[in-house]
């Protein structure tokens, strides 16, 4: 090798050495130390494999899908079971009492793993074409039982009325015989595929395709405003007791005798997958609530949305085989009920 090669080559390599305090000091070349003093050690702790394949959490994710159908959940172990409520690795649920100003109210808190957790018992059946035309009614207890509910409530009672059935969906289907249309007197409440609660108050927001065929999509029939994904279930019956976890004042003209102080049942979100089930009991020792006063309790837990469902006799909330509320009179058979499951299965 020549000399002038041999000298540029020694000037190189000297510039190199000499640069190497600057480049490791620079903003852009954090060493381990600098790494842990920005708080950024939670990165084993999260699991860095996580993140450099990504599919790892996605399965993790999947391994709590259910299916969108009306299979029961997974059988319950005795030993999950505690004073408080239950819990395994897919759904966490405290059970409460309160009891204030002449009102005992049943609550149960709810956080699950998957949207599919959140599921829907029918008493009836769906027809060979697709739509339920099923007027079967059932009692809340036995369809909990049969779908191995860890938590369950009454829905909606639809098939005791048409006008509920107008605007009426159990995963992704229709429960009438015709094309859905809007209801004008009555609020609404859509659970999405992501298990996010959207309320429409007499059914604002809500824009049923004039086209539309029974047969069609869902999502090809309806537009509702802030569902992004496919629509999985819908209720007809409210009112709406919190929107956008907004406090609402209740119509005094609603149906359901919204002055009275009746039991209630209500559901509504808090973020999430995270719920919470309210029975208020009444017609006995407690005294019951008006629309206002529970759509009063529901904004004070916290919800981001809530709704009024089913109530009078038929408010019902099922718990570790019996039912947690003192029901009002005799037991009413439903058309349908909510309920949580587990989706930890048998290994």
């Amino acid at each position: 090798m020549k000399l002038y090669v041999r000298i540029i080559l020694a000037m190189l390599c000297a510039a190199l050495v000499l640069a190497m305090p600057f480049a490791l000091s620079s903003p852009t070349m954090v060493s381990e130390a600098q790494w842990e003093a920005e708080g950024e050690s939670d990165w084993e702790e999260e699991g860095w494999l996580r993140w450099l394949v990504p599919s790892a959490n996605a399965e993790e994710e999947a391994a709590y899908a259910m299916p969108y159908d009306f299979t029961p959940g997974a059988p319950l172990k005795a030993e999950n079971y505690t004073e408080e409520g239950y819990s395994d690795e897919s759904i966490t649920v405290r059970m409460e009492t309160r009891e204030e100003d002449g009102v005992i109210w049943r609550i149960a808190w709810v956080d699950i793993k998957d949207p599919s957790q959140l599921r829907i018992t029918l008493a009836g059946d769906f027809n060979k074409k697709g739509i339920y035309t099923s007027t079967k009614t059932a009692k809340v207890k036995a369809m909990a039982e049969k779908s191995n509910a860890v938590v369950a409530i009454n829905g909606d009672y639809f098939v005791d009325d048409e006008v509920k059935r107008c605007f009426e969906f159990r995963m992704f289907q229709p429960v009438n015989s015709k094309v859905p249309k809007t209801n004008k007197t009555k609020d609404i409440l859509i659970i999405d595929e992501q298990g996010n609660f959207h309320t429409f108050i007499k059914s604002q927001g809500i824009t049923v395709n004039k086209k539309a065929k029974l047969n069609d999509k869902l999502q090809d029939m309806i537009t509702a405003e802030g569902v992004e994904g496919r629509i999985l279930h819908a209720f007809t019956f409210g009112p709406a007791l919190v929107q956008n976890g907004n406090q609402l004042m209740m119509d005094t003209g609603y149906g359901y005798n919204p002055k009275g102080r009746e039991p209630r049942t209500a559901i509504g979100q808090m973020g999430p997958l995270s719920y919470v089930l309210v029975v208020a009991e009444g017609r006995g020792e407690s005294v019951g609530v008006t629309h206002q006063e529970l759509a009063d309790f529901m904004f004070m837990l916290g919800c981001q949305e809530a709704f009024n469902l089913d109530g009078g006799g038929t408010a019902a909330m099922y718990y570790n085989g019996d039912y947690y509320n003192d029901l009002a009179g005799s037991e009413r058979a439903v058309s349908d009920i909510i309920y949580f499951a587990s989706a930890v299965t048998e290994e």
